[in-house]
């Protein structure tokens, strides 16, 4: 991958502690895609916004195992065949405090925020949902070279809870985001573009 084409990890992290979104590519043998990602406990209704507006994918929530067994949020399926074994939980919607049908962004904004708020228990939580919960590995990126799991690690490494918000980039014709167009839509964003391949480098480094 073209470093020139990407920041530093360093950089992305800054952003994250600041509230802001990043955008993370992974390796071109594997998705060959990239994700906006930013710290579950930062999400606005406006940040939603952004991300379906401008990201277009399925807005996700990267989660610890034992959150979502606090939860009580069982895996979507008993037998995952999907191509990456992404690990998706049933999906969820926040009932009450202020929400409608789940769908709105500020509805979706409070769902996420309750993912991570400790006072919230599994009954608060309608299922079906509008928000996709993913059951992020232990051991981060190092363990699984996924943006479930970079989502977990970045929000980690900038000083929040083990949980981020990811959504997929798709181009205006509905076509994957790839490399050279996710550094036109970093740029005009003000946002960092880092990669999953330079993440397990930095964690290996620093050894975090």
């Amino acid at each position: 991958m073209e470093d020139r084409l990407l920041d530093s990890i360093e950089e992305a992290i800054a952003d994250i502690k600041k509230g802001k979104l990043v955008i993370v590519v992974d390796d071109e043998d594997r998705e060959n895609e990239g994700d906006m990602i930013g710290a579950s406990e930062c999400i606005t209704p406006e940040l939603v916004n952004f991300m379906a507006k401008e990201g277009r994918g399925l807005i996700c929530v990267a989660l610890t195992e034992e959150r979502c067994q606090e939860l009580d949020l069982p895996l979507m399926v008993t037998e995952n065949t999907a191509t990456h074994r992404t690990a998706f939980t049933v999906s969820v919607d926040l009932k009450g405090f202020g929400c409608g049908t789940g769908i709105s962004v500020h509805d979706r904004a409070k769902t996420i925020q309750a993912l991570v708020d400790p006072q919230i228990k599994p009954d608060d939580f309608g299922r079906p949902g509008h928000i996709f919960p993913l059951i992020a590995q232990t051991g981060g990126v190092l363990s699984r070279t996924g943006h479930t799991e970079a989502a977990m690690d970045l929000a980690v490494l900038a000083g929040f809870k083990p949980s981020g918000v990811l959504v997929e980039v798709l181009s205006a014709d509905g076509t994957m985001a790839r490399l050279p167009e996710l550094r036109q839509l970093a740029d005009r964003f003000g946002m960092k573009l880092v990669s999953i391949e330079e993440l397990i480098r930095y964690r290996k480094e620093v050894l975090v």
